[in-house]
């Protein structure tokens, strides 16, 4: 029994829940009511909510409905799938065999994804699939689903969502490793991946492992550059930067593995937490001293922001998160991401080629929100932020915070200009300007052993 989505509506009980009317196509007697035509599911999925409401619907609507009966195979380890499968009603038994025997490894049921493996070309099933019960399924061939990709490219973080939850909650080891590396749980969202805990399965070594977001890797271009820099990053070897050790393709996405870091970001710690003006040039000339290296090596970072400073447990700053760096000269076109708005240099987003003086504008936003508590150009509106990165002045810190150093001030001012060729032209120039301050105050900087 097969059938198509008539109509979605969403749930007001629970927010990933929809109640769906799916139409039959087998005709009734006349002398029936049409309602017999009709099913009536209320559906739940938190994979599903990982998607916008206005994709929810088409992704949906353009799934089949089936009905199985209990007992029936779904899936063929092995074999090579063209379609995926989402759980309406009843449960499934995921068995995998081996050495002739037969390891039960999950029970599906309502919401769940099954047949996931059919999203990538070069995966075949890895296990079988049995209904446990009767079963309700909407399912989606591949092609299709990649048709719809095309229209809706947030369909590609759906099938981000769907390795995540694999590599995390499989109870199979294989499923959660990628090439020597085992992933142990999860960390958090980057700007343009998702962070995972894992170890190197040789040597019991934590590392951090960074999968780039599928709606990224399917840009041939996004992927070719981004390969290219990680291996230059890579080459690295700065306190003040956090290492890459490895760089892992799989489920049509890049994977980084990098160093596993204990401590918080500067994001999180501006949350709980006022900056002392001693800390605020500490974390300051950690920055700049990493900055100055990889400046030296050719890269710009391009997202110098407080969610991309992490501050260890033993008070060490690293920079992280180097998944938008470039060469210097380059111009991204994929920079947009969620956060990022309100530390973007002008000539970001001009389009115009980065240097270093884009990683002198971004601190300079940063050591703002560290000294202030806010960002100078703050706003609900994306535009309205932009706007005033490339038009509105940058507040006189003089008449916020009166006992500042001369030096932060003039910091402030020179590193948040509009045009490049007014900031500071390097990094050096700055610690020129702020090593000696820090002496006079007493702060610790290991320069010696950070540059």
């Amino acid at each position: 029994m097969n059938g198509k989505i008539k109509k979605i509506i969403p749930s007001g009980l629970k927010e990933s829940c929809y109640s769906l009317e799916i139409e039959l196509p087998e005709k009734k007697p006349s002398t029936e009511p049409e309602s017999l035509n009709k099913l009536q599911f209320h559906f739940c999925s938190e994979l599903v909510n990982t998607l916008p409401q206005d994709v929810v619907y088409p992704f949906l609507q353009s799934m089949t409905f089936s009905h199985i009966k209990k007992g029936k195979r779904l899936i063929t380890q092995g074999e090579k799938g063209d379609n995926f499968y989402l759980i309406l009603k009843g449960t499934c038994i995921v068995n995998q065999e081996k050495n002739d025997r037969l390891f039960e490894i999950d029970n599906p049921g309502p919401g769940d994804i099954v047949g996931e493996m059919a999203l990538f070309d070069e995966e075949r099933r890895s296990a079988h699939v049995y209904a446990e019960t009767d079963m309700d399924l909407l399912s989606m061939e591949i092609d299709q689903f990649r048709t719809l990709s095309q229209e809706y490219p947030e369909l590609w973080n759906f099938i981000s969502e769907v390795i995540a939850r694999r590599l995390i909650s499989s109870k199979l080891i294989d499923d959660r490793k990628i090439g020597k590396y085992m992933i142990t749980g999860k960390i958090a969202y980057g700007g343009s991946g998702l962070i995972f805990k894992g170890s190197h399965t040789l040597l019991d070594m934590p590392v951090a492992i960074k999968m780039l977001k599928h709606e990224l890797a399917v840009i041939q271009d996004f992927t070719e550059a981004f390969l290219n820099e990680a291996r230059t990053i890579a080459q690295l070897n700065h306190p003040n930067v956090i290492r890459v050790y490895d760089i892992e393709g799989l489920y049509q996405t890049i994977f980084i593995i990098m160093e596993y870091l204990d401590g918080v970001t500067l994001k999180n710690m501006l949350k709980n937490n006022k900056l002392s003006l001693l800390k605020v040039l500490y974390i300051t000339l950690q920055v700049c001293f990493g900055l100055e290296y990889a400046h030296k090596h050719g890269i710009i970072h391009q997202d110098i922001n407080p969610q991309n400073i992490f501050i260890t447990s033993d008070g060490q700053v690293k920079i992280i998160d180097f998944g938008l760096a470039c060469f210097r000269g380059c111009v991204d076109t994929n920079f947009f991401f969620p956060g990022t708005v309100f530390y973007i240099s002008p000539e970001q987003i001009r389009g115009d080629p980065v240097d270093e003086c884009t990683d002198i504008y971004s601190p300079g936003i940063t050591v703002y929100e560290m000294l202030t508590g806010r960002v100078p150009f703050p706003g609900d509106e994306v535009r309205t932020v932009i706007n005033a990165h490339l038009q509105e002045n940058f507040p006189d810190t003089r008449t916020i915070i009166h006992d500042l150093p001369e030096e932060l001030h003039n910091f402030l001012r020179r590193a948040t200009q509009k045009e490049t060729s007014a900031r500071y032209q390097n990094i050096s120039e700055i610690l020129a300007e702020l090593l000696p301050l820090s002496e006079r105050l007493g702060v610790k900087t290991q320069s010696g052993f950070c540059r």
